[in-house]
């Protein structure tokens, strides 16, 4: 298969996930590989976005890209928490990379900081993690 990888970003916190995606396709096309981009309305919707890419057999892996903002309520700590879970079932259902790159902040400033700002940006960093978790795998199988 040709190396392949697929962003699903959550719009939920456009303003940061634009900034995740951005560095993910930086990466991309630094590492000069082939990617495509979907976009989903919140971090909730990206496990079953990613199980559908993952499952397609046209990608080494799949990056998750969201931001969960702590709010007045404990509605963060249900999207947060149940993402997470949902990301990391699809890959290991399917056996097919799929990055958690959904920043978990208590501030709009904290996501700001991590998607380009003082902290790097995650989406950077998980385009990367993707490509080095897909080439180990891929060595892992080869006979």
């Amino acid at each position: 298969m040709t190396e392949r990888y697929a962003i699903v970003a959550a719009r939920f916190n456009e303003t940061v996930v634009t900034k995740l995606v951005e560095g993910a396709v930086s990466l991309f096309d630094k590492e000069k590989v082939e990617h495509e981009l979907t976009w989903v309305p919140g971090a909730f919707e990206l496990p079953l976005t990613a199980r559908s890419l993952a499952t397609s057999g046209r990608f080494s892996a799949v990056v998750c890209l969201g931001a969960v903002i702590r709010g007045e309520t404990s509605h963060f700590d249900f999207v947060a928490g149940e993402s997470a879970r949902g990301i990391m079932d699809v890959g290991l259902s399917t056996g097919v990379p799929v990055i958690f790159g959904v920043l978990t902040t208590d501030t709009l400033e904290q996501a700001m900081d991590r998607a380009g700002g003082r902290h790097g940006n995650k989406g950077w960093d998980s385009a990367a993690a993707a490509i080095e978790t897909a080439a180990v795998l891929a060595e892992a199988v080869k006979p």
